[in-house]
């Protein structure tokens, strides 16, 4: 009897296009998911069953165009395939659906508040997450649970995702040199996880000021000394 394997007859991940070649008209959407993507990567240094995608196409169904988020989080599966990483995100090859999806509202809505939050829901995405920076009275993070296939808000700054293990939130800081509200990974004590400069810089601040220190604790060495010499006293017979 010939074995019947449904999967072959789908479209692999290298066949099908990497996003819907739409040029995003908002350079936060793409540095805010590369941010995320940076963090977690310093979140989860020894963890490799997560994967974040940024800007890359998500196929759910062969006969139909992928969802492209801004950026999204799956858990549970390779973070790296090979040397040349993912081209797209396929349901059927990857069998675990995102678990957050993230848009980046532009001057231009493409949908983030109707059309784009109803297709995640349908698909069964448990978190969305939409930043708007343009907001002036209203917030500009909105995080959404999915509950009884119904997407319900989120108050808070930042919002702690238990199933993820972070907590997700705006505040203003740099990054890439750039001072502004940017959206970062928080720990369950609500402190938000360093950029890498940021990172960078306060370790270098900690080598100075340990450098600093000894130096400090030096003088102080050779200050008793002189004074040891000054009372007819040889330090070194001390030791």
């Amino acid at each position: 009897m010939l074995n019947y394997d449904p999967l072959a007859c789908l479209p692999s991940s290298e066949e099908l296009p990497d996003s819907d070649d739409t040029p995003v008209d908002n350079e936060l959407q793409d540095l805010i998911p590369g941010l995320l993507k940076a963090l977690l990567a310093m979140a989860w240094p020894e963890r490799m069953d997560w994967f974040f995608g940024v800007d890359m196409g998500i196929y759910y169904d062969p006969d139909l165009p992928a969802i492209v988020p801004d950026g999204f989080l799956s858990l549970g599966v390779e973070r790296f395939y090979d040397e040349n990483l993912r081209p797209s995100y396929v349901l059927w090859e990857e069998k675990k659906l995102p678990i957050l999806a993230l848009e980046v509202v532009s001057k231009t809505y493409r949908g983030e508040y109707s059309t784009k939050k109803a297709e995640y829901g349908r698909l069964g995405i448990l978190y969305y997450v939409v930043y708007n920076p343009f907001r002036r009275r209203k917030p500009r993070l909105e995080v959404y649970k999915l509950v009884n296939n119904v997407y319900e808000l989120h108050d808070g700054n930042p919002v702690w995702l238990p199933e993820i293990g972070l907590g997700i939130g705006i505040e203003r800081g740099t990054y890439l040199g750039i001072p502004r509200e940017w959206m970062y990974w928080y720990n369950q004590q609500g402190q938000r996880f360093l950029t890498p400069e940021e990172d960078k810089k306060l370790a270098q601040q900690e080598a100075q000021q340990a450098k600093q220190e000894a130096q400090l604790a030096q003088r102080r060495t050779q200050l008793l000394a002189e004074r040891l010499r000054s009372l007819g006293i040889d330090p070194d017979s001390l030791t």
